[in-house]
């Protein structure tokens, strides 16, 4: 699916935002911006530490089960690895939204309501960094948007300038067609994530949620189609 990337940046952003505005700071999917937060909390800055320490482990008990899970499929059945993930990513996400509801109202970020809803979100973002990574395919980053800004700039300066070679300016065109898709839906699913927890708080997590489970029903539909046998 050739917009899978797309939906998959859109999730990253939202549910990352949603986290960071109601979990005190708190990244799900950028392990990076957690070990700044917690540098900055151990200094006295901010809230929330005990929570971004906790829910590491969760964030690599996700990749470590995303691992574990595609490895044990068969060779007959390892078409059906995405799926898979996007299933259990999808279940998580689910489970993220009701543990959120039922730590609400959230006052306090060591509280046993909070925790379990910042391990279980974790675990879920694991699984979609895990993804890339277990699952071969011509794609993007769809979690963390630097290095794809990075080339998407990079890129629109060999464009830009007058002395690229026609090869180099037609790779690059190609490079940034496939990445701003996936970083305009990280920016929207971000902005989306800040206003769903806004106006329907951790309910708002349904829609990736949903997004998910439609990609685990849908994705690789037109590789089996093209399989010997098929009509």
């Amino acid at each position: 699916m050739k917009s899978e990337d797309t939906i998959l940046a859109a999730v990253a952003g939202f549910v990352d935002t949603l986290s960071f505005v109601a979990l005190f700071g708190l990244f799900t999917a950028h392990v990076t911006g957690n070990f700044v937060l917690i540098g900055a909390g151990v200094a006295g800055f901010g809230r929330g530490v005990l929570l971004k320490l906790i829910v590491f482990p969760a964030f690599v008990g996700g990749v470590v089960v995303s691992s574990l899970l595609v490895r044990s499929l068969s060779e007959r059945y390892e078409r059906q690895g995405a799926r898979l993930l996007h299933a259990v990513q999808a279940v998580f996400m689910f489970g993220y939204c009701l543990a959120g509801v039922w730590a609400t109202p959230i006052t306090q970020p060591e509280s046993l309501a909070v925790t379990v809803a910042g391990i279980v979100g974790a675990f879920a973002m694991g699984v979609q960094n895990a993804h890339p990574k277990l699952i071969k395919r011509p794609g993007v980053p769809n979690t963390v948007m630097t290095g794809n800004v990075t080339q998407a700039i990079l890129d629109m300066v060999d464009m830009l300038s007058a002395d690229t070679a026609e090869s180099v300016r037609e790779a690059a065109h190609a490079r940034f067609a496939t990445m701003m898709p996936a970083i305009v839906a990280f920016a929207i699913g971000a902005i989306a994530g800040a206003l769903g927890y806004r106006y329907t708080g951790f309910w708002a997590l349904l829609a990736p949620a949903c997004a998910l489970a439609v990609l685990a029903l849908t994705t690789g539909e037109h590789e089996r189609a093209a399989l010997p046998g098929r009509t």
